[in-house]
């Protein structure tokens, strides 16, 4: 963070400093949560949850070099009081933007937010000091707390927002307003919170209302090929830029095609130009990803091959999100578990498919959360999809939402021992162990609640006598 003194902190959340025996004492370190990342100035933030509160950290934090605790309360060590933790976190990193001027790019949408995040910080850091959202912490606490890691250095701010509900976005943007808006996508995640898809976009276009107006720098970045997010170009005085692989999209891409590893190539078409890009991750839709990146990065003024290269070079930076890894027998696991929808369920199918040509092909899945009353007919349409893309073996784990996946792929024609419904991850594990030959390919993924990361760690581990290559 920017360093500020514990008086002018106090005076930008409304707080009321205690046992500060130096109000001109400054914040130079990092603002946490975590006691366990306090740095020598830092500003911890206790919150008081459920299990855990954060008050009884003050005395240990300040005592690793703190220099001060943001509290609700006294502590009996230097601390700013405040009434609402929450809302003072906020107005301390609304603050701090506004005080450094940083181009903000913040993106949101139902499926791919942290891996178009990863992308365009990637993209973007190329040009100049970048700093993003590390893994998916896009809430009311996990965004201000990227916003207060800027300094002065720090050109390019990307922030991923996320909603679980309507006026969730517009509070985000409150806190950190944005210079370029992206949406992704209007999908089924959390439909069973938001009640459908119209409401999913109401609360999603809350994102590019909050830009500034086109004559401002304003420009809201949106999905060609998305009918809902198309249509959120009349909720925005900005400059409107599309992508996607429709003929009309500003940036769009050409000649899709796949290796026979399963990562996407194509010419990148942007209004400055066209440049061929081939990734290094894998499954078909990270080119719209890759598409949106682009876009962002041509509106900040990157030219078509500066773009494909960075977007050739790109990785995954957040962990359990298409990660691959091949033993040394030969297996090759894919960890997608960090989280799950329809969306993404389909896509990560399409990519082990694409993958596994030639190869044995397991889809070791769960169940998604938050369907709501779709969440029979989105799982049963998961189970049967895996069917017709030819996997070769489903395993589904878990209770009745994992139940309805086999019954869907057993409908669609997969008897025997083509699928099968298992309890847990252990059940999974021993049923991997005792069946996986060399050259299989696995995908792990449901959504984060499953904890089926256990079950692609189990599998790295028993096949990792010696080293195992990470690709």
């Amino acid at each position: 963070m920017i360093a500020l003194s514990l008086a002018e902190i106090a005076e930008v959340v409304g707080g009321q400093t205690h046992d500060i025996p130096d109000p001109s004492a400054q914040v130079t370190g990092p603002v946490v949560r975590d006691s366990r990342e306090v740095e020598p100035g830092s500003l911890f933030v206790a919150f008081a949850g459920e299990r855990v509160d954060g008050h009884d950290f003050a005395a240990a934090v300040v005592e690793a070099g703190a220099a001060a605790v943001l509290a609700s309360r006294p502590v009996g060590v230097p601390a700013i009081v405040v009434t609402d933790v929450q809302a003072a976190l906020g107005a301390l990193a609304r603050h701090v933007v506004r005080k450094l001027g940083t181009t903000l790019v913040a993106l949101t949408g139902s499926a791919g937010k942290t891996s178009t995040k990863d992308l365009i910080a990637q993209v973007l850091r190329r040009k100049a000091p970048t700093v993003f959202t590390p893994g998916s912490l896009n809430n009311e606490i996990g965004l201000p707390l990227t916003a207060l890691s800027a300094t002065e250095e720090t050109r390019f701010l990307v922030l991923e927002m996320g909603a679980r509900g309507i006026g969730h976005i517009k509070y985000l943007t409150d806190l950190t307003p944005p210079k370029v808006g992206l949406v992704l996508n209007v999908g089924t995640a959390h439909i069973g919170e938001f009640g459908g898809r119209e409401q999913i976009a109401q609360a999603k276009g809350e994102l590019v209302e909050a830009l500034p107006p086109a004559s401002e720098g304003g420009a809201a970045i949106l999905n060609a090929d998305d009918p809902l997010v198309r249509a959120m170009a009349s909720r925005t005085k900005a400059k409107v830029l599309l992508f996607g692989e429709s003929g009309e999209a500003d940036v769009r891409a050409e000649n899709v095609t796949l290796t026979d590893a399963g990562q996407p190539a194509f010419r990148l078409h942007t209004p400055s130009g066209a440049s061929d890009v081939t990734m290094r991750l894998y499954g078909e839709h990270h080119v719209s990803n890759a598409l949106a990146a682009a876009a962002v990065a041509h509106e900040l003024g990157m030219s078509a091959d500066e773009i494909a290269t960075a977007l050739s070079e790109a990785g995954s930076l957040s962990r359990w999100r298409m990660e691959v890894t091949e033993r040394p027998d030969g297996v090759t696991v894919v960890n997608d578990a960090y989280n799950a929808n329809p969306e993404s369920m389909r896509a990560a199918l399409r990519a082990l498919a694409a993958m596994g040509k030639g190869r044995r092909t397991w889809a070791v899945l769960g169940k998604m959360a938050e369907l709501g009353d779709e969440s029979l007919a989105e799982h049963d349409a998961v189970g049967r999809l895996a069917v017709r893309l030819n996997v070769g073996k489903l395993v589904a784990v878990g209770g009745r939402e994992a139940s309805w996946l086999q019954l869907g792929a057993y409908n669609e024609g997969s008897w025997g021992e083509e699928s099968v419904h298992v309890s847990d991850a252990q059940a999974a594990v021993d049923l991997l162990r005792s069946q996986l030959r060399p050259g299989d390919v696995v995908l792990v993924k449901a959504s984060r609640s499953v904890g089926l990361e256990s079950v692609a760690q189990a599998l790295l581990d028993s096949g990792n006598e010696g080293e195992v290559a990470a690709r």
